[in-house]
């Protein structure tokens, strides 16, 4: 797996509530609801480059580790 880039990301509160339901309604965190956003954004504006790997479903891992 590739490593992951971190940023700070400043937020208004009632931004950062809506993002925080709107992950816990999909079973996501905030940040992975940020990531799903942001891909989809770019996948819809056709700039989602071709070698981006697949997001991790919602919700917990299977039991017994990662597949593969």
């Amino acid at each position: 797996m590739s490593e992951r880039k971190g940023i700070l990301l400043r937020l208004d509160p009632a931004v950062h509530d809506a993002l925080a339901r709107c992950a816990a309604d999909e079973l996501r965190s905030t940040n992975a609801q940020i990531e799903f956003l942001l891909r989809r954004a770019l996948a819809d504006a056709g700039r989602l480059p071709g070698r981006v790997g697949a997001m991790r479903r919602p919700g917990r891992p299977p039991r017994g580790g990662p597949p593969g």
